[in-house]
C-alpha cells in the first residue's frame, strides 16, 4: 500500500498515512485522464459565438447591375459572402461544446489522477488547517513551510469560507472541496494539499 508523510501546519512531520491502493496506488490510464481533460476544457467553453449569413445581413435586396451586357460577372446580391460587408459563409454560430464521459471512465481518470500525484510525490497531507480569522499570510506561511510549488490545490474535506477567502488571493493557489474535485485541477498543480480528513473522504467516495 502506498504511504504517505502528514504534517503539521509548520511544515513539521507528525505521522505516516496509509492510502487506499485501489484509490492512489493504481496504474495511472493516460487515456482516460486526456480524455477527462479535454471534456473539462470543453465544458468550460460557451460557445456563444455567431455571424451573420447572408440572409441576416441588412441590405441587398436589389440586384446590382443587370444580368447581361455589362462585361462584369454576374452578381444578384451585395451581400453575397464575396462582398463586402457581405454575409458569413460557414461561419461559427452558438453550439454546445460539452459532452458526457462514462461514468466508469470518469473514476478511472480521477484515480488515476490521485495515483500519479502520489507516485510523482507532489501530494502533501495536512494533520489540519485552522485559521482564527480570514488572514491571507497565514496561508502563505503554510504553504510555504510545506515548500509547495508555484500551483498549489488544498483539498478540503467540507466548505471552510475562512480557508476559502484567506486562500483566493494567492497567485497559483486553488482551494477545492472533495465533492468538486477534478482531473483537470489535480493534473495541472505541482502540489497537491491535502487535509488527512479529506483523504478518507476520498477514499469513502473512489474506492
Amino acid at each position: 500500500m502506498p504511504n504517505c508523510s502528514v504534517f503539521d501546519s509548520k511544515g513539521k512531520k507528525v505521522s505516516d498515512i496509509e492510502l487506499a491502493e485501489s484509490v492512489f496506488g493504481i496504474e495511472p490510464n493516460q487515456s482516460a485522464m486526456h480524455l477527462c481533460v479535454v471534456n473539462y476544457l470543453a465544458n468550460q467553453r460557451q460557445g456563444t459565438q455567431s455571424t451573420k449569413t447572408r440572409s441576416e445581413v441588412s441590405g441587398g435586396g436589389r440586384k446590382p447591375w443587370r444580368q447581361k451586357g455589362t462585361g462584369r460577372a454576374r452578381q444578384g446580391s451585395t451581400r453575397s459572402p464575396q462582398w463586402t460587408h457581405g454575409g458569413i459563409a460557414h461561419g461559427p454560430k452558438p453550439r454546445e461544446y460539452g459532452f458526457s464521459i462514462n461514468k466508469k471512465v470518469r473514476r478511472l481518470a480521477m484515480k488515476s489522477a490521485l495515483s500519479s500525484k502520489v507516485a510523482a510525490e507532489e501530494m502533501v497531507v495536512l494533520e489540519s488547517l485552522e485559521l482564527g480569522a480570514i488572514k491571507t499570510k497565514d496561508v502563505v506561511s503554510v504553504l510555504s513551510s510545506l515548500e509547495t510549488g508555484k500551483k498549489v490545490l488544498i483539498v478540503l474535506p467540507e466548505k471552510n469560507d475562512v480557508i476559502y477567502r484567506s486562500a483566493r488571493n494567492i497567485a497559483g493557489v486553488q482551494v477545492s472541496l472533495v465533492s468538486t474535485l477534478n482531473v483537470y485541477d489535480i493534473l495541472n498543480c505541482d502540489t497537491m494539499v491535502v487535509l488527512k480528513d479529506a483523504v478518507s473522504k476520498i477514499e469513502e467516495v473512489y474506492a
